[in-house]
């Protein structure tokens, strides 16, 4: 029977989605094969299976800790916020339509057998199944058509592991008050807790984890530490943090738009010594970066709009028209076109002029492209660079003029026109190839040099990371006992 452990949290962003990633690889490196599970996520940064299927872009990390390829059968449900109201809803991998939420809550027991489905098709191939819970459990709004956390915990009798974020403070309230609001049967699947990201002494919070274990009767597994992993992140909402140190020559700018998506499209750069990201919010914050990057977005009419009103559009014009470097991927390349119109009203209806940097206009269509592929660049200073990536989008775009690069089959893809770049592919900097050339010419534009990254691919650096956080994990929890926990599956109270 194959075991299986369920990873649950006080709140969203207690790091959920990396203790999964490190449990994958902790059982792989013991000899187990395993998978993530993730029911229902909720996020905007999405991937691209070798079947052209989508699925969380957390649970790509996860499977690749546990050996595995990306499979959607570990995501099957995934909401796309594309307003605060409303989601797209993928199915397996594909769109079933835009819901706004009540009417999604009121429909999701319906996905029951869709998601059972798929965690009963990984049962029949691993040994060890880490499940990832989504917010809390605790959200007593939303637990009687729960299909996430501990609904989803009884549907397949998983033994849950709770954790807390001590770095946000007030952790032994976190558990304490999570395990409370739980019914009974709830809390007897809550095999232990974990605190998560702590910072000193770990001799210092002796007496309130005594205090806490007697007044819930819940063992504490383990305490993880604080750590500075480059690894990628699930979040539905933009990062907003300054990924710039002082000793960086570059400057590279990523304008934060309000639905960001694929934000990791940008990690490799940052891989790279030379170069600091930060994310722009503001006009006034914009200043003379070296180079612009323009992200995707599951609201390119929305978005394109904000940008005008916050003043950033008429900047970023300005700043290209001086010879600043701009990329622009999947949304962000569509808004530096001529146009878009929406004639299908696939993001409400009607038409809008772009940013007019690129010689490109822009159709949106009901069918969703998505696709993995490898190019070649062929834009200077670039020309030769290979990459490789996927597409995410719901537009066609034509092109007038010379591609940013060409596919495998030879199809043009992407436009260029100067400075300014535009591209449909996500995870174009993760063979490492563009972004040491992007670097290399970015010193250069400004008369420096400085020593760049060997060229390697992003997940050689997620391999190396992964490796470091399963060392940590596994040195910091009680292991056994979580292993005791997937033996007694089947003997808690249904």
């Amino acid at each position: 029977m194959t075991k299986s452990i369920m990873i649950q949290g006080t709140m969203s962003g207690v790091g959920k989605s990396l203790l999964t990633a490190a449990l994958c690889r902790i059982f792989r490196q013991d000899g187990y094969r395993v998978a993530p599970f993730k029911s229902q996520n909720m996020a905007l940064n999405s991937y691209i299976t070798q079947d052209g299927l989508e699925m969380g872009r957390a649970q790509a990390l996860q499977a690749w800790a546990a050996g595995r390829e990306p499979d959607v059968r570990m995501n099957p449900i995934l909401l796309k916020p594309s307003s605060d109201v409303g989601s797209q809803l993928i199915v397996h991998g594909r769109v079933r339509g835009e819901y706004r939420a009540a009417d999604y809550f009121r429909k999701k027991k319906e996905l029951i057998p869709d998601l059972l489905e798929a965690y009963h098709s990984l049962c029949r191939e691993n040994d060890i199944l880490v499940i990832e819970g989504a917010g809390s459990p605790a959200e007593i709004n939303l637990k009687a058509d729960d299909i996430v956390n501990m609904g989803l915990a009884q549907l397949v009798d998983a033994p849950v592991l709770l954790v807390g974020d001590i770095d946000r403070g007030g952790v032994f309230a976190q558990l304490y008050g999570t395990l409370a609001l739980l019914e009974p049967q709830e809390r007897d699947r809550v095999a232990g807790c974990l605190i998560n990201k702590f910072r000193g002494d770990v001799s210092l919070l002796t007496p309130g984890l005594t205090m806490l274990e007697e007044r819930t009767k819940v063992p504490i597994l383990g305490v993880v530490p604080y750590a500075h992993l480059d690894l990628d992140e699930e979040d539905s909402l933009a990062p907003c943090l300054d990924q710039t140190e002082a000793h960086r020559l570059l400057d590279v700018a990523v304008i934060r738009l309000p639905r960001l998506s694929n934000f990791t499209d940008f990690a490799p750069l940052v891989q790279q010594e030379a170069v600091g990201v930060r994310y722009v919010y503001r006009q006034e914050d914009l200043k003379q970066p070296d180079c612009i990057l323009l992200p995707g977005t599951k609201s390119t009419l929305a978005d394109l709009r904000w940008l005008r009103q916050t003043g950033l559009a008429a900047a970023i014009g300005r700043l290209a028209a001086q010879g600043t470097p701009v990329f622009g991927i999947c949304g962000g390349y569509q808004m530096l076109g001529r146009r878009i119109s929406d004639p299908h009203g696939v993001e409400g209806g009607g038409e809008m002029p772009g940013l007019g940097l690129l010689p490109c206009r822009t159709v949106f269509a009901p069918q969703k492209t998505r696709t993995r592929t490898q190019a070649t660049v062929t834009a200077p200073p670039f020309a030769g660079a290979a990459v490789e990536g996927y597409e995410i989008h719901m537009g066609q775009t034509s092109v007038e003029g010379e591609p940013f690069c060409r596919l495998s089959d030879g199809t043009a893809e992407g436009a260029v026109s100067g400075n300014v770049f535009g591209t449909y592919l996500h995870g174009l900097f993760d063979t490492g190839e563009l972004a040491e050339a992007l670097t290399r010419w970015l010193l250069a534009r400004r008369g420096l040099t400085a020593e760049t990254r060997p060229t390697r691919t992003h997940r050689e650096h997620q391999e190396e990371q992964l490796n470091k956080l399963a060392d940590l994990v596994r040195a910091a929890v009680d292991l056994p006992a979580i292993y005791r926990a997937m033996e007694q599956k089947g003997e808690r109270t249904p």
